[in-house]
């Protein structure tokens, strides 16, 4: 078995590193090189910033990818497109038996499509969630991705709900949890380690005394329609 893995943007960085954990574990106990699955990792390059990109992968712990695609930026059909035309490239060098996609960015939808219509079985992870607006990018991502997938690994109940509800069958569909939850779980020890409330003076809970130390919480947001539309949510 041969699959390749596609990874484009930060989270499906996080995303990829425990299923290339688990390929590395699964081929450390197989009884014959014949049971073994040799990976291929594609970086296509959709985050090209080192901070956004590159930083991780000088984590020994996340695997360093076999080939960068350095696709970069441009309109949603300039990337899309550019990520399929060089992604098809890899795929007709490494004639894989098996493509495996995260989340839901345009790489994700991009390495979907090159690898289906050359007939390579397709594996979704994080398939089957929805926002029920079509206005975001990703949700078009997601619909088109689990409808050309071979297999779908859902991380909740609703997952497969979504799915069932859009005709796509029971039989393709695996219910396999979160798999960020995998890299949480790798990484809570390292957490626990961490002196970042002490350098910035802030709370941790049970921690120092009220006058010392600033509660805090903490908000990321990064969809355009979060942080550039004021309205969006209004509508």
């Amino acid at each position: 078995m041969k699959m390749i893995l596609v990874a484009g943007v930060r989270p499906n960085f996080m995303k990829i590193a425990p299923l290339v954990r688990a390929i590395e574990s699964h081929n450390s106990l197989a009884a014959s090189p014949g049971t073994s699955i040799e990976y291929f990792l594609v970086h296509t390059g959709q985050h090209y910033d080192h901070n956004m990109s590159d930083s991780f992968f000088d984590d020994p712990r996340l695997p360093q990818p076999h080939i960068h695609l350095g696709v970069g930026s441009g309109t949603h059909a300039e990337q899309t497109g550019k990520v399929m035309i060089e992604f098809e490239k890899v795929l007709l060098s490494e004639s894989p038996d098996m493509g495996v996609v995260v989340g839901d960015v345009n790489s994700t939808l991009a390495a979907a499509l090159a690898a289906v219509k050359l007939n390579i079985p397709l594996a979704h992870v994080e398939a089957g969630l929805r926002s029920f607006d079509r206005r975001m990018p990703e949700e078009i991502n997601r619909l088109v991705t689990d409808a050309l997938s071979t297999y779908l690994f859902t991380p909740s109940p609703d997952g497969d709900e979504n799915l069932l509800r859009e005709g796509i069958s029971p039989d393709k569909i695996y219910r396999v949890g979160d798999i960020m939850v995998d890299s949480l779980l790798f990484h809570l020890e390292e957490a626990k380690m961490s002196t970042i409330h002490r350098r910035l003076g802030l709370a941790k809970e049970g921690g120092a005394s009220e006058d010392s130390v600033v509660h805090y919480a903490l908000l990321t947001l990064h969809r355009p329609s979060n942080v550039d539309e004021e309205d969006y949510g209004r509508a």
